[in-house]
């Protein structure tokens, strides 16, 4: 069972960026779908990006900010985050589908991380 370690969460000012990081325990994003969501306190977890093969997706109220990517060799996705929002605050997950399609549905990915906070200050 692949694990799924984040990482580059942090405290950050309204207009900052951050990456996050997602690590996988094995190779597992070259043929399968990963996806980025978020909780913020007393609400659902929502989605937020998501990368198959050269497919991308992104939720509409982090299009033009974010940008995930992935690195093969280190088996590693990333979560570029620019011009950051006190909204866009909350756990960051990181999810692995075994299925080389994107998703926005939580319920369509088969492993997650254990979350990476986000705070952004206005």
């Amino acid at each position: 069972q692949v694990q799924l370690v984040e990482s580059g969460g942090g405290l950050v000012q309204a207009g900052g960026s951050l990456r996050l990081s997602c690590a996988a325990s094995e190779r597992f994003f070259n043929n399968n779908a990963v996806g980025w969501f978020r909780q913020a306190p007393g609400k659902e977890r929502e989605f937020v990006a998501a990368m198959a093969w050269t497919s991308v997706r992104y939720a509409d109220s982090v299009k033009d900010r974010f940008t995930i990517s992935g690195d093969n060799v280190k088996n590693t996705v990333y979560l570029q985050m620019n011009s950051l929002k006190p909204e866009d605050s909350g756990v960051y997950y990181c999810a692995g589908r075994h299925f080389p399609v994107t998703s926005y549905r939580a319920d369509a990915y088969h492993y997650w991380g254990q979350g990476t906070q986000v705070t952004v200050s206005s």
